[in-house]
């Protein structure tokens, strides 16, 4: 569709007042030179030169990707130009699951990729846009320098390969600087975002035991001056570890007894790092699952599996390359973080950003992605949809976007048809679902198919994704569990401490052997698009018929007034329809009266149906999510079926400590009228 030809009207709250957009309908195609200019059609080129493989059709390519894992693989790593300094026996040795074998022999190091060439030297390589000090630019020759700079001080200070480096770091050049000089070294890397609470620290790091700790003692977040100094103390205490602590003196916040890690690097030498050559899958950093309900699950990804993963990723989903600028606002305890910095391995230049994102109101993103002159945008379903409420109109911005990517949620219909109208048919929307497990995405967009509306355009490359029903049979056209049954380059190596494999298996691999479940439910539809309807432990099982979270959230959402939501079901022991109790919360001001209640039900029953409509609805002050933006259905419905509010969820990995409140004293009230 042209910019001319947008169909439907804007009211003063940024909501269309025209026809509403039908699920499935097509809001973006690919242009008819998109295997000329794209990295997945230079990729189809590549396939055809080199391998003498044809593809007629996208599905095709996607056969093929999970079918011949090892020819699959073995081209990306050729098409990325993955620099390796040992040859590998084979792609993969062993294709089970758990325990897939991949490329054994191969030496390899990631952060040597994210160097850019020598032709990038004087090229942008890093923007750090911040809330707390003014902004800073890397080349890539001067991202190089200071990568050999903090090298030769970790290594000096005794780090080695094997070794734990922990930041307790905002979203930095200093933190990316720390990221690639670990693991020039072999060392291995895993980071935490400042506002954590030191609980959610402590439990994260302690299970690594780091021999060194990087820190800054404070931040801005919007207007708001942040001292964590009280909370570095006590993560200091609870690690004993740690060799050195080392403060990045971002702010005017300084650190006792800390290292300078300014002055170190400014005294050590600088140039072109080195980089130790590494086994595939030896560790490169540890991500964290969220911690909401115990402690967290420390899983390991190893440098060559992310370093295919990512490459494959940015490339062929992303399109990305040298002349591209990514801005994806994401904290260091977000896997987005490893996303973002992988856009390095494309030669493209990155934007970190630190600070509030809707500071000082939501078109703020916007406006530094013109700013910054970004290609590549990331924004999350909350902010899209919070931008069109709010009217905002950054099609009138003249930015040079071409992609924007969403991820974290479902993205409604409204949500695509609002990104149509605003930029036309120059970007193109790529919503997507992976995860922290996989450090990637299982199911997005590419600039070779074509964008529904409300749906996920197909598999990615590489990933053997489907539904199985209860009996573990593949289904298309209704919701199912969302699995992979083919192994990947990118899934765990291991969970940290779980020597003999225990707890990966029983997290991954406990409904079916050698299926990894993920914990999505999701529908895969005939044309090869999908659709996520929320975690498959929070579908809501009414009266024998699971429904998924997510069309609740796009239809209520969507009513005047109502900010956010949750639902959940508490099921009748004895096979009743049980409760559906949603919880609403509302825009400053307004209250939940009859009215309201009214249109609520209404509208669930006309938009989805009478199964649909709430047994009770409740008003709370804010909807409880965890500190990465997931809304917690499953730890609020755990408390209104009686658990201990303790043993459900740790206040510190909540986004607002106090946020489960409102669901422990309902839980309390329903006790008291209990029979």
């Amino acid at each position: 569709m042209s910019t001319a030809s947008r169909s439907d009207s804007m009211r003063g709250d940024g909501r269309a007042t025209g026809r509403r957009i039908e699920q499935g309908e097509i809001v973006w195609s690919p242009s008819a030179d998109v295997l000329e200019r794209s990295r997945a059609g230079q990729f189809l080129s590549w396939l055809r030169e080199h391998r003498g493989l044809e593809f007629s059709s996208h599905d095709e390519l996607w056969r093929w990707s999970v079918t011949d894992l090892a020819g699959f693989w073995s081209a990306i790593w050729e098409f990325g130009g993955v620099i390796g300094h040992a040859p590998y026996d084979s792609v993969l040795a062993d294709r089970v699951m758990p325990g897939a074998q991949w490329f054994p022999g191969a030496l390899l190091n990631y952060a040597e990729h994210a160097m850019g060439t020598e032709a990038d030297t004087d090229r942008s390589a890093v923007l750090g846009i911040s809330q707390t000090r003014p902004d800073i630019e890397l080349t890539f020759g001067q991202l190089r320098d200071q990568v050999a700079r903090a090298r030769n001080v970790l290594r000096d200070l005794g780090v080695g390969p094997g070794d734990r480096v922990a930041g307790y770091l905002p979203n930095a050049p200093e933190t990316l600087v720390a990221f690639l000089a670990t693991a020039s070294l072999g060392a291995i890397w895993a980071s935490c975002a400042p506002e954590f609470g030191p609980r959610s620290v402590i439990d994260r790091f302690a299970q690594l035991e780091p021999a060194m700790l990087l820190v800054a003692g404070g931040y801005a977040y919007g207007d708001k001056d942040i001292d964590r100094r009280p909370q570095i103390a006590e993560i200091r205490a609870e690690l004993p570890s740690v060799r050195h602590v080392a403060d990045i003196q971002y702010g005017p916040w300084r650190v006792d007894d800390a290292l300078d890690w300014h002055a170190m690097l400014s005294a050590a030498p600088g140039g072109t790092p080195e980089f130790l050559p590494v086994p595939f899958d030896h560790p490169l950093f540890v991500l964290f699952s969220s911690g909401t309900t115990g402690k967290p699950k420390a899983i390991v990804h190893g440098h060559g599996g992310i370093l295919l993963e990512h490459l494959k990723n940015h490339m062929l989903s992303w399109d990305m390359g040298p002349e591209d600028r990514m801005l994806w606002f994401t904290t260091t305890a977000w896997m987005m973080w490893n996303a973002l910095v992988s856009g390095l391995l494309t030669r493209s230049a990155i934007v970190l950003i630190d600070g509030n994102p809707m500071h000082p109101d939501v078109g703020w993103q916007w406006r530094l992605a013109q700013q910054t002159r970004a290609t590549i945008m990331g924004a999350s379903p909350g902010f899209l949809m919070a931008s069109r409420k709010a009217g905002l109109r950054p099609g009138d911005l003249n930015l040079p976007l071409r992609v924007i990517g969403s991820a974290g949620a479902p993205l409604p219909p409204e949500g695509y048809a609002w990104i149509r109208d605003q930029f036309g048919p120059r970007v193109q929307l790529n919503v997507g679902s992976g995860g922290t497990d996989v450090c990637s995405g299982l199911v997005q967009n590419n600039p070779l198919l074509p964008v529904h509306a409300g749906e996920i355009s197909g598999r990615c490359l590489g990933v053997d994704a489907h539904a199985f029903d209860e009996s573990g049979t593949p289904v298309t056209g209704e919701l199912g569990e969302l699995v992979i049954t083919s192994p990947m380059p990118s899934m765990p190596v291991a969970f940290w401490g779980d020597t003999d494999g225990t707890r990966l298996r029983s997290t991954y691999y406990d409904r079916w052997p050698g299926v990894w479940r993920h914990g999505d439910w999701i529908q895969f539809n005939a044309n090869g698009t999908c659709h996520v309807a929320g975690r498959s432990d929070a579908t809501l099982n009414r009266g024998g018929v699971r429904l998924g979270t997510a069309e609740f959230y796009r239809v209520v959402e969507e009513i005047n007034g109502i900010a956010d939501s949750l639902v959940v079901h508490l099921e009748d022991p004895d096979g009743g329809n049980g409760d559906l109790l949603l919880f609403v919360a509302l825009e400053p001001g307004l209250h939940l009266d009859t009215d309201l209640r009214a249109t609520i039900t209404r509208v669930l029953r006309t938009s989805l149906s009478p199964r649909h409509i709430p047994d009770e609805i409740h008003q709370i002050p804010l909807i409880p999510r965890n500190l990465t933006g997931k809304k917690l259905e499953l730890p609020a419905k755990r408390i209104l079926l009686g658990a201990l509010p303790e043993s459900v969820a740790s206040r510190d990995a909540l986004a607002v400590p106090t946020a489960l409140d409102p669901f422990i004293a309902l839980a309390e009230d329903r006790r008291a009228v209990a029979p």
